[in-house]
């Protein structure tokens, strides 16, 4: 077989062939990393079906050290058992890497303004 023709068969392979790794069918997701402080000790708020989660802040800069920008994270966390345990017992400012799901949602707020929120669900929580 010459390399033009398996050059050939590449180029006319069906688009299926590019996802070949997954058995699975592409969705779309947005996910972030974020490292950076805790704002505060994280606390236990209860969703309206009474499932209690943790809410917590982090704190990020970026930019050169003349001009640091600081971005604030809010993030929602189910952890359960030890690493519930674990993050209730991080203190503020404690160095905290975060990976998660995020998304924007939209609310009307007291004032009946329409406001935009930056969500982020934790699935992987680890010190760095």
């Amino acid at each position: 077989m010459s390399f033009s023709s398996v050059f050939r068969r590449a180029a006319v392979a069906p688009v299926s062939a590019a996802r070949a790794f997954s058995t699975t069918t592409p969705r779309p997701l947005a996910k972030i990393t974020i490292i950076g402080n805790l704002a505060d000790t994280p606390e236990v708020h209860s969703t309206s079906t009474g499932r209690e989660v943790l809410r917590y802040a982090v704190a990020s800069n970026s930019g050169p050290r003349d001009n640091r920008k600081t971005s604030w994270f809010r993030v929602t966390s189910f952890a359960e058992g030890p690493q519930r345990d674990y993050l209730m017992n991080l203190p503020k400012g404690a160095s905290v890497y975060v990976e998660g799901d995020a998304s924007l949602s939209t609310y009307t707020d007291s004032n009946g303004q329409n406001r935009s929120s930056f969500n982020v669900v934790q699935r992987i929580f680890t010190p760095p």
